[in-house]
């Protein structure tokens, strides 16, 4: 059966960003639907599965291993499996871009110092 969700329903709290776990759903892959402020990014983090960014508005520095890329609107940046990663928005207004999971669900591990967390 197909399904349909409200994004709006993806949200928690305060914050503007949505989550999405497609396994629920009978998917494989799952999102976060990102709307940061300036400065705002997650930290350094790493999945067992490849990640996909899709830079829909604003500007943003990627750190993908040891390489840092600038993606504007319209960039698609991919970030290896097994490679520590992070994004913070570096541009005066908001992002938005889509982090795409090659997933059923969102599996990520903190990193500290350079090691897994």
């Amino acid at each position: 059966m197909p399904a349909m969700i409200d994004s709006s329903i993806l949200r928690s709290g305060a914050s503007r960003t949505a989550r999405f776990e497609g396994g629920g759903y009978g998917s494989q892959v799952s999102f976060f639907l990102v709307d940061n402020e300036p400065g705002q990014g997650p930290g350094l983090h790493v999945h067992p599965y490849s990640e996909t960014w899709v830079v829909r508005s604003g500007e943003a520095e990627f750190t993908v291993g040891g390489e840092k890329l600038r993606a504007g609107a319209g960039a698609i940046v991919v970030g290896p499996a097994g490679i520590p990663h992070k994004f913070v928005n570096i541009g005066p207004g908001r992002l938005e871009l889509i982090c795409i999971h090659a997933n059923g669900a969102i599996v990520q591990d903190w990193v500290e110092d350079g090691v897994a967390a």
